[in-house]
């Protein structure tokens, strides 16, 4: 820059004056000099056109000329001190060198150029800024002078922006003089040049006027006026003052131009057409009168958003005048026979949906206003609405062939051109849509049902919101649809479709749904086309599909919720128990469901619609049957079967529908039948996973073999994210969990590999991290044993392995163990999780593991959780010595202190091992048994509880037993014994005895132990196995072999066996010959149940010979009867014979002859799709917010229940509790392990809720011992639901026989 010309100095000028120019609005809206400086030095951040700026560019090509060469040698430097490894990396690169180039001696002799260069023209800048404003000033003086005697004036349009127009401002003289000019009697001349001087004055000056009153009348005079230029600049007023004046000055604008309007329809004197004429859009005076209605409905839209801040008497006025105007009629008089138009058509015209009025219904505030002057002053406006809907059905119902004035609109629309000319037909087509509009947001709100009933003109009976409702649904039925033209251009007016939406919005709305939809006259009014269609009845149907269509959607939303389902389900009040008839409209509409699967309503074959709606009504029947009670009532239809053999076919369809091809378009090769077929096969597998929501549900899904194609349907969508549907919140969570409670389901989930990606992106969260997230600082180190990041796949696990999935998954596996692990070998399913994870005992595992401890807290967190499962503890411990393993891991965790005696290093793994190992080896319930807590306390002593590296476990964590029982014989009992003990038995002899059985567990429960009870079932059992009518299976005769070997004791049962009797000993129930005795019984049972079984073919692991888990149930028998085998033995055989044994003692029905060869290839037992079904039913109906705590755990209350029963409910309550439990179902019926669990539910509602709001439930549920529970508590509780639920639950129970598929 050492030549610098005037040139340079002129175009540095120019590029410095645009780079100004741009900035100019962010700088001059800056509060202070700093500001703008700061705006200035940040604005390559905050301006993104700073790099194509003139300017810039120079100064960039500046630097790089005089910079260039010292900065490409310092990163020469840098980069050969990086190859011989003494670089830290690229930021530090950029820093080093940028530090050098400032330091450098050329970077300050360009830093100096450069200063001079621009103070030059910076200074040049400054002195022509002071000329200009010089000069400037000069010519305002000068127009200020030429201006001194007239006004300002300005042409622009009603649509130009009020800041950018001049105002001249003008006294009260001055404005009087402007009032008189505008007079009516002034000449022509004068009132056009005082309304462009109005126009030009600032209207806050205008509208607080003293001659305001004179003004405005003189305005409204004006809006007459037949020139249009002049009429249009009062508009242009008025629409100026509406958007730049606050609403105290705008209320008397507006309402003044209501009151025009008003009165122009008033008069007979202006142009209104009639209805039968028309309306000619390209009239004059409809033009001016439809600018004046389009003004006045863009400020009822605008003004909600502000009248909140004013006062109310401000809001009324304007709603009051504007119903006033919308109220007025014009009949026709003496000289004009025909009926004009209301003011609500040309409203209708500029608002064809009632925007206006949603508007003003949507705050509070404001609808109590509107609401009140609709009932006191202008009802007549909502009959009005009414009316027209009514002669719009009319009109349709009357039209059988051919069309009427209501097809016209849709057919005289299909063009997207602008219409010049509405028919009268159109015009009341349009008023009709408005007025659904309106009464439709009506409805909605409480205030606004309290409207009716309404008395229309000329008929007796009054309208009520039902009524409405009805003639709504009527609509629906007849109306035509409007054309895809008229739909895809300007939004669909169809009246049928505009219903639906406002019904879904009713459904959506719990009060409104309760008071406008739950009836059973509105449910027949919605069924009414089916059962036309069902009884092959000619009915009138404008567009039948889509007439079904809108019905199946409501319908669907109704049964969404739990009080419309009710009333689809029993037609408003539920049958009694003992009344198994129903008589709601879903057996309507499953019927009709059948019949589109079946394709059997002539009517409707080959429409191209068929598929929607064959999906609409499945989805409707879906929303019943994924609840129990919804399943009760369509379970004799056998629905699913229908839904499968659509599904068959549907796919063999689909099939023939070609493969893409690359480079050619893959959308147009495939016809649109193809493709709804495609989507039809989607949806029908869809429906049918629906089927496993409940117990019952999935064995019906198990029946049809298709449970594999539909989970990885679900995994597919679950992949993907997709909402399950419309209607559904919580995901697919209690369906995977319903799913995995049973062996096939566990398969058909590893099959379509959700095992697979769930162990994939668990493992990748624990071990890798997200390979896509740029790491600029380190994790944090997990405070929690189980990091957020880690708490989803934690419960996804808990809730995906039951016993029978983990058999499934694991059983009569070994562990890899392989002596090397590479750091990329990734885990994929159950067995590589327990592998890597939970038994993590050699160098080679610990080594492959990045965060070891993490990892491993999480996996032994995982068998803390699997171990509760005491069916699962026996299958890990015999496979796998899982108690050796962390034995053995305890003692590598001693070190020895210098007196020689050893010390266990407290950790969180050793801690968490402690737990593990006394949970696995103490059995008792909540009072039998110690656990230790797997947090540190505070203080010197951080964790109190001793640690073991071998058997037996420590004393402190046993709690006290009591010494052998000895209950002495209760008064009570005693006649309960002696009424058993009679050989006489009358009739109502059970009855009776059940009687005193509840009488003593109501008042002295204690009693009912020890020898009394083990007497007491004894003779119960043995009365009830003589009496043929209480024998529910035949077994035959069965001789106990003496010499019977114990040797093919599998490694479970003999496990199962040491804890029975290691807890049978601690109660002081044992001898010490008890374990001989105990396997001998347990040989006979399978024996004696082997005669009742029949091979099963299925590939399943668990139904391949003998029962694979341990008999709890014959082991607390044993307990009872205090060890003696042959009571036991005794016992069992009688109890065989009862029902009750089917639910309560699980090995019974094993592959048994008594079950349907369908229910026992499936693998699932009666207490999973009969107990656990009706427990889930129960705890809906008696329950419902735990119920709903379940389903938003995406946790399946059967899954616990099952767990809960298959063991006897050993671990979870104490031994007292569970021959209570016992007793009751024997003495009672099988019923009542449903209303136990219940009890049980109920007893933990609190804490289920907590635990919900901590996303753990499934943890507390399964780790937690039932505390402070006991049944004789809730004795009467259960006695009260056995009253109303007994005869359905029983009745079903005792089907289990039955082809229930």
């Amino acid at each position: 820059m050492s030549h610098f010309s005037s040139e340079d100095e002129a175009l540095l000028q120019s590029m410095l004056r645009q780079l100004l120019q741009s900035v100019k609005e962010k700088i001059t809206g800056a509060p202070s000099v700093e500001c703008s400086e700061e705006i200035l030095l940040h604005l390559e951040e905050t301006d993104e056109n700073f790099h194509n700026y003139e300017f810039v560019k120079y100064l960039r090509q500046y630097i790089s000329s005089n910079l260039g060469s010292v900065i490409e040698e310092e990163t020469e430097k840098c980069t050969s001190a990086q190859n011989q490894g003494e670089g830290t990396g690229y930021d530090t690169l950029v820093q080093h060198v940028t530090k050098k180039t400032r330091e450098s001696k050329e970077y300050r002799e360009m830093m100096h150029s450069l200063k001079n260069v621009m103070m030059v023209v910076v200074e040049s800048l400054i002195n022509k800024f002071e000329e200009d404003h010089m000069r400037s000033k000069e010519m305002q003086r000068k127009v200020k002078t030429e201006q001194h005697s007239s006004y300002h004036t300005d042409n622009c349009s009603d649509s130009d922006s009020s800041f950018n127009q001049s105002y001249t401002f003008m006294n009260q003289e001055q404005l009087q003089l402007l009032v008189e000019r505008l007079d009516p009697a002034q000449p022509k001349e004068v009132r056009q040049e005082a309304m462009q001087t109005l126009c030009s004055a600032p209207p806050s000056d205008i509208l607080n006027c003293e001659s305001w009153s004179n003004l405005r009348k003189h305005l409204a005079a004006a809006l007459l006026d037949p020139d249009p230029n002049f009429s249009d600049k009062v508009l242009k007023f008025y629409a100026r003052t509406f958007s730049s004046c606050p609403l105290n000055m705008t209320r008397e604008l507006y309402t003044s131009l209501a009151k025009y309007l008003e009165l122009y329809f008033l008069s007979e004197d202006n142009y209104v057409p009639a209805i039968s004429i028309g309306v000619d859009m390209s009239h004059p005076d409809i033009i001016r009168l439809l600018k004046k209605i389009r003004l006045l409905n863009e400020y009822q839209r605008e003004v909600p958003s502000f009248w909140i801040r004013q006062p109310e008497k401000y809001m009324e006025e304007i709603m009051e005048s504007t119903l006033s105007l919308l109220s007025v009629k014009c009949e026709p008089s003496h000289t004009v026979s025909l009926k004009s138009l209301d003011p609500v058509y040309f409203l209708a015209l500029v608002d064809l949906k009632a925007v206006w009025f949603k508007k003003w219904m949507h705050s509070y505030y404001s609808r109590t206003v509107v609401l009140k002057l609709l009932e006191k002053k202008y009802k007549s406006l909502i009959a009005a609405s009414i009316e027209q809907c009514i002669c719009y059905l009319e009109a349709c119902e009357s039209v059988v062939h051919g069309t009427c004035w209501c097809h016209s609109f849709s057919k005289s629309h299909i063009s997207n051109k602008q219409k010049h000319f509405y028919t009268g037909k159109e015009l009341q087509y349009i008023r009709v849509v408005h007025s659904l509009s309106l009464l439709g947001r009506l409805l909605i709100y409480k205030q606004g049902r309290k409207l009716f009933p309404v008395q229309l003109k000329n008929r007796k009976d009054l309208m009520s919101v039902t009524d409405l409702v009805i003639m709504f649904i009527r609509i629906i039925c007849c109306s035509p649809n409007c054309p895809k033209a008229l739909t895809v251009h300007t939004g669909n007016y169809s009246p049928s479709s505009l219903i639906t939406d406002g019904l879904r919005i009713l459904c959506d709305r719990k009060e409104c749904a309760t008071e406008c939809l739950y009836t059973n006259t509105v449910i027949e009014a919605l069924l009414q086309p089916i059962h036309y269609l069902l009884n092959e009845k000619e009915m009138h149907l404008n567009c039948q599909e889509m007439t079904l269509i809108h019905i199946a959607d409501i319908l669907a939303r109704i049964a969404a919720v739990d009080d419309g389902l009710s009333l689809l389900l029993y037609g408003g009040e539920k049958p009694s128990a003992a009344d198994n008839r129903s008589q709601g409209g879903a057996h309507t509409i499953v019927q009709f469901t059948k019949k589109l699967l079946d394709e059997d309503i002539s009517v409707l074959s080959g429409s191209e619609m068929l598929p929607v709606l064959k999906g609409a009504f499945i989805f409707v029947c879906r929303q019943m049957y994924s609840t129990c009670e919804g399943l009760q009532v369509l379970l004799p239809y056998r629905l699913h079967e229908s839904i499968v053999e659509a599904w068959k076919k549907t796919s063999i369809l689909s099939e023939r529908i070609p493969t893409p091809i690359a480079g050619t378009d893959c959308i147009s090769s495939v016809n649109p039948e193809s493709q709804s077929f495609a989507v039809l096969e989607e949806t029908l597998l869809d429906d049918l996973l629906n089927f496993a929501a409940t117990p019952k549900g999935l064995l019906l899904l198990q029946s049809t073999g298709t449970i594999t194609e539909c989970v990885t349907f679900m995994f597919s969508r679950f992949t993907k994210n997709l909402q399950v549907s419309g209607c559904e919140k919580f995901g697919y969570g209690v369906i995977v969990s319903q799913v995995a409670v049973t062996a096939s389901g566990a398969i058909a989930l590893q099959n379509s590999g959700f095992i697979k990606a769930l162990v994939t992106e668990l493992w990748g969260i624990l071990e890798c991290g997200r390979d896509d997230v740029r790491i600029t600082n380190p994790r944090s180190t997990p405070v929690d044993p189980i990091d957020r990041s880690c708490q989803k796949f934690f419960l996804a696990l808990i809730n995906l392995l039951s016993f029978p999935a983990v058999y499934e998954l694991i059983g009569q596996q070994l562990i890899p163990n392989k002596p090397e692990y590479s750091l990329r070998e990734v885990p994929t399913g159950i067995i590589d999780i327990i592998d890597r994870l939970i038994i993590v005992d050699t160098d080679a595992k610990i080594h492959s593991l990045f965060n070891y401890e993490q990892s491993h807290v999480f996996g032994l967190r995982l068998l803390n959780v699997l171990c509760c499962d005491l069916d699962i503890l026996l299958l890990l411990e015999s496979q796998y010595k899982i108690s050796e393993v962390l034995l053995d891991a305890q003692k590598e965790n001693v070190i020895t202190i210098f007196d020689n005696s050893p010390e266990f290093i407290i950790d969180g793994l050793s801690v968490e091992r402690n737990h593990i190992l006394v949970r696995i080896n103490v059995l008792g319930g909540p009072k039998e048994r110690i656990l230790p807590s797997r947090i540190l306390n505070k203080g010197d002593d951080p964790y109190p509880w001793p640690m073991f590296s071998s058997y037996p476990c420590p004393m402190c964590y046993l709690a006290g037993f009591p010494e052998k029982p000895d209950v002495r014989q209760d008064e009570d009992v005693s006649k309960l014994l002696s009424a058993l003990k009679n050989t006489h038995k009358q009739i109502g002899w059970t009855e009776n005895t059940q009687r005193q059985f509840c009488d003593i567990m109501e008042r002295k429960p204690h009693v009912v132990s020890g020898m009394n009870l083990a007497e007491l079932i004894e003779l119960f059992v043995l009365h009830l196995s003589e009496t043929p009518s209480d024998c529910y299976f035949i077994d035959r005769e069965y001789k106990a072999d003496a010499n019977v070997t114990t040797k093919s004791l599998t490694s479970v049962q003999q496990l199962g066996i040491k804890m029975t009797i290691s807890y049978g000993k601690r109660l002081n129930l044992l001898r010490d010959n008890a374990e001989n005795d105990l396997c001998q019984v347990l040989m006979h049972c399978e024996k004696f149940l082997k005669q009742q079984q029949t091979p099963v073919k299925s590939s399943l692991r668990s139904l391949q010979g003998r029962y694979v888990s341990y008999d709890w149930f014959a082991s607390s028998v044993f307990l009872i009867m205090m060890g003696n085998k042959e009571k036991t033995l005794s016992f069992l055989q009688q109890f065989s014979r009862l029902l009750v044994s089917a639910f309560i003692w699980i090995p019974r029905l094993h592959s048994s002859i008594h079950l349907p060869v369908d229910t026992g290839a499936s693998g699932i037992h009666p207490v999973y799709f009969c107990s656990a079904h009706y427990i889930e039913m129960l705890l809906k109906a008696e329950l419902p917010l735990v119920f709903s705590a379940f389903h938003m755990s995406g946790f399946a209350p059967s899954q616990i229940c099952q767990q809960w029963l298959m063991q006897c409910f050993w671990n979870y309550m104490d031994w007292s509790e569970i021959c209570h439990y016992i007793a009751i179902c024997i003495f009672l019926g099988p019923d009542y392990q449903i209303y136990m669990c219940i009890s049980v539910f109920k007893h933990l509602q609190q804490e289920i809720l907590q635990h919900t709001q901590n996303q753990d439930l499934q943890v507390f549920l399964k780790e937690e011992a039932l505390h402070e529970f006991r049944v004789s508590d809730y004795f009467r509780y259960m006695e009260s639901l056995a009253s109303t639920y007994r005869p359905v639950f029983l009745r079903d129970m005792k089907n289990i026989r039955v082809q229930s598929t």
